[in-house]
């Protein structure tokens, strides 16, 4: 099957908003791109890892960085900042691992290094890529297929 969001075009254009507004929130560009990233392997979407480390290194990402990212408590790459949205992109995507899913010491960490209206974008942008990511492993949307 094609993508789902390219066949109801209104989709595809609900997803680019929501994109769009959580780049409004105050989080850094690249933050945003790791999150993605993390958020996309942990869920198994090749179409979404490769297209996010395609577009973060477009716009400068280390390859030192991009390659650490599966594994980014064991490497020295990344700012506390980045670490605790990443922590919080594996929490908000694991919801059923675990009773609480998101901690108390999780959301903290992420509310110490960002406001109100980042946190926000943070989750939004977390949800977003989830949700991509479940329409395009379910329809098996390859990697470098577009």
């Amino acid at each position: 099957m094609k993508n789902p969001a390219r066949i109801l075009p209104d989709t595809q254009q609900a997803i680019q908003s929501l994109t769009v507004a959580t780049r409004s929130g105050g989080v850094p560009e690249s933050t945003l791109e790791l999150v993605h990233i993390r958020a996309s392997q942990i869920n198994g979407c090749g179409f979404c890892v490769d297209n996010g480390s395609r577009s973060a290194r477009k716009n400068g990402e280390s390859a030192d960085r991009l390659a650490a990212v599966a594994a980014w408590r064991d490497t020295p790459y990344f700012t506390p900042a980045e670490r605790a949205a990443l922590d919080l992109a594996e929490h908000a995507t694991r919801l059923a691992d675990r009773p609480n899913p998101v901690p108390d010491e999780v959301w903290s960490a992420a509310a110490a290094h960002y406001d109100e209206k980042a946190l926000a974008a943070l989750v939004v942008s977390i949800a977003t890529t989830n949700f991509f990511n479940r329409i395009l492993v379910t329809t098996k949307q390859m990697a470098g297929a577009w």
